[in-house]
């Protein structure tokens, strides 16, 4: 069963145009550890929103888990994680945070709850509806 996921990045370090640009990327970097355990529980095919982070506060794209979690090789001490991602398309609209913290079907989500972490689930239908405001 296909599970749901969020991912942060500030786009001046990695954004959804260099994600597409480059076609798969693997997510690594995570030094958190309920982030690390998302990133573990994640599997291929799973569908990954992407956040732009900082000033933007935005999900502006979707992808998808192209490879499960993996020994991050930019680690250099500790057990962390990585997972592979490719872009499959951008929203027609970025959907801001201001925007899905005025919806109240998407209270729960961690996005709200826990801005803070960067890897986050999602049910199926707080993904879909984050998708349907943002116009696919």
């Amino acid at each position: 069963m296909k599970s749901f996921w969020l991912v942060k990045q500030e786009p001046s370090s990695y954004s959804w145009s260099d994600f597409v640009a480059e076609g798969e990327t693997s997510w690594t970097g995570v030094r958190n550890f309920a982030a690390r355990n998302n990133l573990r529980k994640m599997r291929k095919g799973d569908e990954v929103l992407f956040y732009h982070s900082g000033e933007e506060k935005a999900v502006v794209g979707i992808a998808k888990v192209t490879r499960t979690a993996y020994p991050d090789s930019t680690a250099t001490e500790g057990d962390w994680s990585a997972v592979d991602l490719a872009p499959l398309k951008p929203l027609r609209k970025p959907m801001a945070l201001r925007e899905i913290k005025s919806n109240p079907r998407l209270k729960e989500i961690a996005l709200v709850r826990q801005s803070r972490l960067s890897v986050m689930p999602l049910t199926d239908q707080q993904s879909n509806e984050i998708v349907k405001m943002g116009g696919k």
